[in-house]
């Protein structure tokens, strides 16, 4: 027995069916990502990690917990500040879940028009095949959908959860709002993990973040270039390794791999072909291990240069403001950022992410976008409206595509974005 299957065991998981899953993973990371030319050397790092994603950080949480009474806090979104955790000495882990693998279970306990990311979060929880939700010692969800509050509800008949509201306007009261529902996330903290949130701890736990995002935003500072160094599945996997890994550790790595970029940079080296047309993705956000539609892209003919999602520029573009001296000031700043400079489909009005979106596709040279929606997501679907009348405002070719995590529309996708990339020559 590995030493792997020994902790699944200890954690009380279905090993058997996890199995099957350890299966299917290498052969399509391998698919996807080993097969691409000229890969920089640095992403040897982000290989690693996924090639044992259920088992080198689990053992590292595991270790921590045990040895420095350590508490881990799963959270789904990227509205939920990681900075609270860090600065109660916990460890923050993403739980976002993106395959197909978990829908089945996700649809025992909730009806089959749900996203397939909501699905799969509790299907990976209710099968006991993912380790990170074994491991974690709280669950903190919000309020972005319908779907996902039910889903809340359900999952924490069976786990520890916390809620944090997030206001649907940004108006004034709506910020002074969020910034008490961070206070109240402090005390919940401060309860789960017996450690005091301090003006010391949180200014350092609000750079260790923002150390994190400034690695981000170079790495995404090559993709505007003409010679593009890094391919667009490449900077999506690192986006995706985010959530899950050590801040500090992570951000040390994607600078190493950036001082390689910034060598390719002056050599003008590109991983595509010259004339290759470049894309911007907008939409839900695509989990690990979702990489169905950055490979088709880039199959294709097309380079994936940029990401208005969460699992992309959204996570990463605004810092929160350092310059807090003290406990309140620091909620108003982490408020700020968090609420006012993410512009999820949950918002009302949310003029601000079509803003974004032109923006970005200005900055990044795109020559066209794709809104991409997952199954049942009514939100980001209904305002694909906005965002497909904008960018016909603003001469910019957009398609909307709709999707989930099975492969039977490979085919079909493969036929529409090659026909669009076709188009925009």
């Amino acid at each position: 027995m590995t030493d792997n299957h020994l902790m699944w065991e200890n954690l009380g998981m279905d090993v058997k069916t996890h199995d099957i899953l350890c299966e299917v993973l290498p052969q399509a990371f391998g698919d996807v990502y080993l097969t691409q030319e000229n890969r920089p050397n640095g992403m040897d790092y982000f290989n690693m990690v996924v090639g044992d994603i259920h088992g080198l950080r689990p053992a590292e949480l595991i270790k921590l917990q045990e040895e420095e009474g350590k508490k881990v806090v799963g959270t789904f979104c990227i509205h939920v500040p990681d900075e609270v955790v860090f600065a109660a000495g916990g460890i923050a882990t993403g739980l976002c879940s993106g395959s197909q693998f978990w829908v089945p279970g996700g649809e025992k306990v909730l009806p089959t028009a749900t996203c397939p990311l909501i699905k799969a979060s509790l299907g990976a929880h209710f099968d006991k095949t993912c380790p990170f939700f074994r491991i974690c010692d709280l669950f903190v969800g919000e309020t972005t959908c319908d779907g996902k509050k039910k889903a809340w509800e359900i999952l924490s008949e069976d786990a520890e959860m916390y809620i944090m509201d997030i206001p649907q306007m940004k108006r004034p009261q709506d910020f002074k709002k969020w910034e008490e529902e961070i206070r109240n996330y402090i005390t919940k903290i401060e309860e789960i993990t017996g450690n005091k949130v301090t003006e010391e701890s949180l200014k350092e736990a609000i750079v260790i973040s923002n150390n994190k995002r400034k690695a981000l935003q170079r790495l995404n500072n090559f993709r505007k270039l003409d010679n593009i160094p890094i391919s667009g599945r490449d900077v999506l996997l690192i986006h995706q390794i985010a959530f899950y890994d050590d801040p500090t550790r992570f951000t040390e790595m994607v600078n190493k791999l950036c001082d390689e970029l910034d060598k390719r940079k002056e050599e003008e080296v590109s991983v595509f072909e010259k004339g290759t047309k470049r894309i911007l993705l907008t939409g839900t956000p695509l989990s690990i291990p979702n990489w169905k539609l950055h490979q088709i892209i880039e199959n294709s003919g097309g380079a994936v240069i940029c990401e208005e999602m969460c699992t992309g520029i959204r996570y990463c573009e605004a810092l929160v403001d350092e310059s807090g001296e003290n406990i309140d000031e620091m909620v108003e700043n982490l408020a700020e950022r968090y609420l006012g400079h993410i512009n999820c489909a949950c918002f009302t009005p949310n003029k601000a992410r079509i803003d974004d979106i032109i923006r970005l596709a200005k900055e990044y040279k795109a020559d066209g976008v794709i809104d991409v929606n997952l199954k049942f997501c009514n939100i980001y679907d209904t305002e694909g409206y906005f965002v497909e009348k904008a960018m016909a405002e603003a001469g910019i070719p957009c398609i909307g595509i709709e999707t989930d995590y099975t492969d039977e529309d490979a085919e079909q996708l493969k036929t529409r974005i090659g026909a669009f990339i076709e188009m925009l020559s």
